[in-house]
């Protein structure tokens, strides 16, 4: 693929998690977050963006979101779990993003807030529509996800060169 062809990436933030009496990184779903994972799953389904890539943080609420989501899209695209997902920053993310191979068009990263709604924010320049309106009003709540496209290779991805392309949210 040409690097001036456009990319996308999903930013996805894990279902609503339970609070058991277990280490952070080892929280479960709660049984509205796997509805809801599944829901969004079929929301992806629906933006038709084949995924070639899922960066997957390695706690066990976002690898369980993503289990359910991946279940509902079309094809299974290659997915890494990734330990460097867990509890890093916006500036951490982008430098993993940075490392993707510029065989890889559209990714999808699963991940936490409040990072992952940081990140999204960075990122975004442009926005089409309402959709900066409607993510601001309704901030980042559990299983909703962002569809961002850039130009470029993945090492030129970096703050304010992305459009925000869709936002979904369950309801609540």
């Amino acid at each position: 693929m040409s690097s001036a062809e456009p990319r996308r990436i999903v930013l996805f933030r894990h279902a609503k998690a339970d609070w058991p009496q277990v280490p952070d990184h080892d929280r479960p779903l709660a049984d509205r977050g796997r509805m809801d994972a599944a829901v969004a799953g079929r929301k992806l389904a629906d933006t038709g963006i084949p995924f070639d890539l899922a960066l997957c943080s390695t706690a066990t609420r976002t690898r369980e979101t993503w289990k359910l989501a991946v279940h509902e899209l079309p094809h299974r695209p290659k997915t890494v779990y990734e330990e460097r997902l867990y509890e890093a920053s916006p500036g951490e993310l982008i430098a993993l993003l940075n490392e993707t191979s510029d065989d890889v068009r559209d990714a999808v990263l699963i991940g936490h807030n409040p990072s992952i709604q940081g990140l999204a924010e960075v990122l975004t320049g442009a926005a089409d529509n309402d959709v900066r309106e409607r993510m601001n009003r309704r901030g980042f709540p559990a299983a909703a996800f962002v569809v961002l496209s850039f130009e470029g290779s993945w090492k030129s991805l970096e703050p304010g060169t992305a459009a925000l392309r869709d936002y979904w949210a369950p309801s609540e």
